[in-house]
């Protein structure tokens, strides 16, 4: 429309650019659940592009597509101290349902670890068994303080690999696996450069022994501060 607000350029407010261009292509809006947002379908029909390629990706190495429950017993999270440190913050915890306090909190999913590894114990005998390799599409809960469209929201969808080998060696080759195929979706599908790498122990995800990464650059979302010139006079 012609007489639409002109849009934010980059240079001047980088943050306001960037909300503008994802409000004004209809990707995604602003949800009446303040830090979740509603994904519009051009927003969405991205995120059906990229999980195609990657379930295609996944389903050709050998994983199979799982689903596990929203909802994780408390106590699940406390059999692991590190993880729940790690996770207590950001959870959300459902007290009641039905109308009646239940006899167990239950943890919205922040991540599905202890309750996938619980049904791995049960599933998995001997070495027979092994590999598993196990992926979920699905959506996760973290109450995030400082959120932002599509980067930072309460509720966001993702997919998380769960796999049991017989040794570390099986374990370690499945995770440069991975690394190497989210580090081709971000470069080669969503034109997105990064750097594979470790992160340091401070990092870490919460009671991993290593963690790896891909690493992409970002501008900062703070707007560009314009100082005044003065001028000095100089008098003979």
């Amino acid at each position: 429309m012609a007489d639409e607000k002109k849009l934010t350029t980059r240079a001047d407010d980088f943050s306001a650019w960037y909300n503008e261009v994802v409000l004004r292509a209809e990707l995604a809006d602003y949800s009446p659940v303040r830090g979740c947002m509603v994904i519009r379908p051009n927003g969405y029909g991205i995120w059906e592009r990229m999980q195609r390629t990657l379930d295609d990706m996944f389903k050709a190495t050998g994983h199979k597509n799982a689903y596990f429950p929203l909802f994780i017993p408390e106590s699940f999270l406390h059999r692991e101290a590190e993880h729940v440190e790690g996770f207590a913050p950001e959870t959300a915890v459902v007290t009641h349902g039905g109308g009646k306090k239940l006899e167990e909190p239950l943890i919205v999913r922040p991540t599905s670890e202890t309750i996938i590894y619980s049904m791995f114990a049960k599933w998995v005998q001997s070495y027979r068994d092994l590999p598993l390799l196990i992926n979920q599409w699905a959506n996760v809960v973290r109450w995030e303080m400082r959120t932002r469209l599509f980067l930072r929201t309460l509720e966001f969808l993702w997919q998380e690999g769960h796999t049991a080998h017989a040794d570390e060696a099986g374990a370690m080759r499945e995770t440069m696996l991975a690394l190497g195929l989210y580090h081709d979706v971000a470069s080669e599908l969503a034109a997105m450069p990064t750097v594979p790498g470790e992160k340091t122990p401070g990092e870490r995800f919460a009671g991993a022994v290593r963690t790896f990464t891909i690493e992409g650059m970002m501008r900062e979302f703070r707007p560009r501060v314009r100082h005044p010139v003065r001028r000095r006079e100089r008098r003979a």
